[in-house]
C-alpha cells in the first residue's frame, strides 16, 4: 500500500466526518463529560492505573455524559423499558443503584468500594447519572455500532486524518504540553499488525496489551515486517465511530501524550467486531519512528 499524506486522503474521509473533525478539533464533543461531579470523578478514576479485585486495570477512556442514560431514580417499571422509551439504542447496559450518599463524593466511595469491576469494564463508553435525595442510579451503556461504520482500512485512514489534525495545534495531556507535532504518514505493516491485535482482542474478548499467547502488538508489528526503531500503542473498545475513539483517547493524558509524541512519524490502525464478544467492537492505534 502507497504512503498516504493525512491531507491527500481527506477526500477518501467523507463529508460526515469532516464535520466530526472540526468538531473535535474545538473540544466540543469533549464537553458533556464534565457536567455531574460523579462523572467527572469516575472518568478520573477509569483515566489513570487502577487494581481492582486484586488486579491491574487497562487505562482507559473516559465515559460520555449521556443524558438519555439519566433513567429515573425510583423504581417504576422496568429500568430496560425506560432506556428504549429514551431513544437510546443499546447493544449492552448495566443499572447499578446506591442509597445512602449525600454528595457525589459520597457515591463514587461506594460505588468504587462495590462497583469497580463496572467502572473498569472496557466495554461501556457512554454513562447516564440521577440523583433523588441519597438514592442514585447509575446506568452504564455502549450503543449500537454505527451503521455507517466503514472497512478496517478505511477508517484507519480516518483515524490518520484525525491524528494529523490533532497534532497541527499546541495542547496539554494532562500535565504533559506538547507543541504542534509533524503529521505522520500511513505505515501498511503498522496498519496489518493493528487490524490483527485488534482482532486478537475482539476473537479472544479480552482487552489488554498481551494476548493469551504473551504476544503484544509490536510483536505483531514485527511480524508484519515493520522495522521501524519505536513503537507505541493506543487501544480501546466499544466505540462504534473513528471519532469517538480518538476523542477517548485525547480526553485520556496516556492515549494524548502518544498521539501528540513528536518522535512519531509513522501510523497505522484498525478495528475488530466480534458480536459475541462482551465489547462488540476493538481498537488499535499503532505508532512508530522510522
Amino acid at each position: 500500500m502507497p504512503v498516504l499524506h493525512s491531507w491527500t486522503s481527506i477526500a477518501a474521509v467523507g463529508l460526515k466526518t469532516l464535520g466530526l473533525l472540526f468538531g473535535l478539533l474545538a473540544g466540543s464533543a469533549l464537553a458533556a463529560s464534565a457536567d455531574a461531579p460523579l462523572v467527572k470523578a469516575i472518568n478520573s478514576y477509569r483515566t489513570h492505573p487502577q487494581t481492582c479485585a486484586g488486579q491491574q486495570a487497562e487505562v482507559l477512556t473516559p465515559l460520555v455524559a449521556e443524558p438519555r442514560l439519566a433513567l429515573p431514580v425510583e423504581d417504576s417499571g422496568y429500568w430496560q423499558d425506560h432506556l428504549v422509551r429514551s431513544g437510546y439504542q443499546a447493544a449492552s447496559a448495566k443499572t447499578i443503584r446506591l442509597t445512602g450518599p449525600v454528595d457525589a463524593q459520597a457515591a463514587f466511595a461506594m460505588l468504587q468500594a462495590r462497583h469497580c469491576r463496572s467502572l473498569l469494564d472496557p466495554q461501556f463508553v457512554d454513562i447516564g447519572v440521577s440523583q433523588a435525595g441519597s438514592s442514585w442510579r447509575i446506568v452504564l451503556a455502549r450503543p449500537l455500532l454505527d451503521g455507517d461504520l466503514g472497512e478496517w482500512q478505511e477508517e484507519g485512514q480516518v483515524l490518520l486524518v484525525l491524528v494529523n489534525a490533532l497534532r497541527t495545534r499546541s495542547r496539554n495531556c494532562g500535565d504533559a504540553a506538547f507543541a504542534p507535532a509533524p503529521p505522520v504518514t500511513w505505515n501498511a505493516a503498522l496498519g496489518t499488525a493493528a487490524e490483527r491485535y485488534s482482532r486478537a482482542m475482539a476473537n479472544g474478548n479480552f482487552f489488554g496489551r498481551k494476548t493469551g499467547a504473551g504476544l503484544q502488538p509490536a510483536d505483531l508489528a514485527r511480524a508484519a515486517g515493520y522495522r521501524g526503531q519505536q513503537l507505541d500503542e493506543n487501544i480501546a473498545a466499544g466505540f462504534g465511530r473513528s471519532v469517538s475513539v480518538v476523542e477517548g483517547w485525547l480526553a485520556t493524558p496516556e492515549h494524548c501524550a502518544r498521539m501528540m509524541d513528536p518522535r512519531f512519524n509513522e501510523l497505522g490502525a484498525g478495528y475488530a467486531v466480534d458480536p459475541q464478544s462482551d465489547a462488540g467492537i476493538y481498537w488499535t492505534l499503532l505508532l512508530g519512528t522510522h
